[in-house]
């Protein structure tokens, strides 16, 4: 059988369901590992970079600090962490031929490659499949993020194509994440709280896990190039699927594998969607900002995306597609179904858009502490009961400004290996703002 038979035949052969049918284990139990709130540990700088480490022992983080224009925070992280960045594309470049390969030769691969994506290597081969989806995005994305991959790549040595060409995998890719946005009468403490969480499932088998890094950027003032954000993903990668920014905003994100008819169709032209929810971050000041440069953006492939901005206490959950831009709020959450109630002052989706195992449990235990929901709860008591987040979480107070982050174990570290079963680090969002670049 011909390379391109195959795939059609693994892609589509296997894929009649309408909705997901996994479901969270029904001996699922708290997390009981407590909150790490050490501080940043200061490690090594350079021009326009500075290396600390948190967390405690297993769960220590590489946080980096980068200044200047995009060009200047490319070159300063690939001087900075150099060999780090070379052995994590390294990594991905080959576990992305080895998926591809498995693809062709035996099952689906576990990154969820799109099966246009798998045609068109079939075809093509992986690098000049690739080269097409920079070719369909580039004119659609701003510049400054191929000036950050070329300083990237002028100073670590990795090729800047193969930079720019690993950066499109968010488009091929269907993860499952979960989300929620809680406020108001749902949360702990103060009526005007807002709690956002991103869980990010989607593989702990590839080199995603040994290469956490939490990266704050300061992109210099008056320059055009927006506001200082929070980019929490790994080593080198410069596009976003979580973070938080100066301006109190914070980014969801779910793969929708599962949609119905309303999400209409995708496109393979417009904006990577994770340089868009950096765009988010980066520029935007307010919820209003972000939804109408979602509206008015090329977009391409179907998502579930998460607003949250903790000036106005609100939340704005996000069906979006090539299509459709829709917004929800708790008194108009989609899907309607039994297993989606709707909640007072909480927006949430649990692994996908008809998810009902997942998104059942989420509610339920939303439901059983609202009016109590807070960082502290979701940590010990929903994600692990929901069990989402195995390979990233992030919990935001958008009002205290605090970032509550936990990765995959890896492969040199003990415990669970599911992010949502291990212990949590703790960062003052606005501390991180207020550091300086000078030693």
């Amino acid at each position: 059988m011909g390379w391109t038979l195959l795939l059609l035949f693994l892609v589509f052969g296997a894929s009649g369901a309408s909705e997901c049918h996994g479901k969270p284990s029904p001996t699922a139990r708290p997390n009981s590992n407590p909150i790490q709130t050490g501080a940043p540990r200061f490690v090594r700088s350079v021009k326009n970079a500075k290396l600390y480490s948190v967390g405690e022992q297993d769960e220590e983080t590489a946080l980096v600090h980068l200044w200047g224009t995009p060009y200047e925070m490319g070159v300063a992280q690939g001087t900075l962490m150099k060999e780090e960045v070379s052995s994590f594309f390294a990594a991905v470049w080959a576990y992305m031929e080895e998926q591809v390969e498995e693809a062709v030769n035996s099952s689906v691969p576990s990154l969820k490659l799109q099966s246009w994506f798998l045609k068109d290597v079939a075809n093509l081969g992986l690098e000049a499949a690739l080269d097409l989806e920079i070719v369909a995005t580039k004119r659609f994305t701003g510049k400054y993020f191929y000036e950050e991959l070329q300083g990237l790549a002028d100073s670590s040595g990795v090729d800047v194509k193969t930079l720019e060409r690993i950066h499109m995998i968010g488009e091929l890719t269907k993860g499952h994440c979960s989300m929620f946005g809680a406020w108001g009468a749902a949360v702990a403490n103060t009526p005007s709280k807002l709690l956002q969480l991103r869980a990010l499932d989607w593989n702990i088998d590839g080199p995603f896990r040994n290469h956490p890094q939490i990266t704050v950027y300061h992109p210099t003032p008056g320059s055009g190039n927006g506001y200082d954000f929070v980019n929490v993903g790994w080593t080198g990668w410069i596009g976003s699927i979580t973070g938080i920014s100066a301006n109190q905003m914070a980014i969801s994100e779910i793969g929708v594998s599962f949609p119905d008819d309303s999400f209409g169709s995708d496109s393979r032209f417009g904006v990577p969607f994770t340089y868009f929810l950096r765009d988010i971050l980066q520029f935007e000041k307010d919820l209003a900002g972000a939804m109408n440069r979602t509206s008015s953006v090329e977009r391409t492939c179907s998502l579930i995306l998460g607003y949250g901005d903790g000036k106005s206490s609100e939340f704005r959950g996000v069906e979006y597609s090539a299509s459709v831009a829709n917004f929800y709020t708790d008194t108009n959450l989609k899907p309607e179904a039994d297993w989606h109630p709707k909640i007072e002052n909480i927006v949430y989706w649990g692994m996908d858009w008809l998810c009902p195992g997942y998104t059942q449990v989420l509610g339920e235990q939303l439901k059983k502490f609202h009016g109590n929901i807070s960082a502290d709860v979701t940590i010990h008591e929903i994600l692990p009961v929901v069990q989402s987040g195995d390979t990233h979480v992030a919990v935001y107070d958008l009002t205290n400004m605090m970032l509550y982050v936990s990765n995959a174990k890896g492969d040199s570290e003990k415990g669970p290996p599911f992010a949502y079963d291990r212990p949590f680090i703790q960062m003052n969002v606005t501390e991180l703002f207020s550091v300086s670049p000078s030693v």
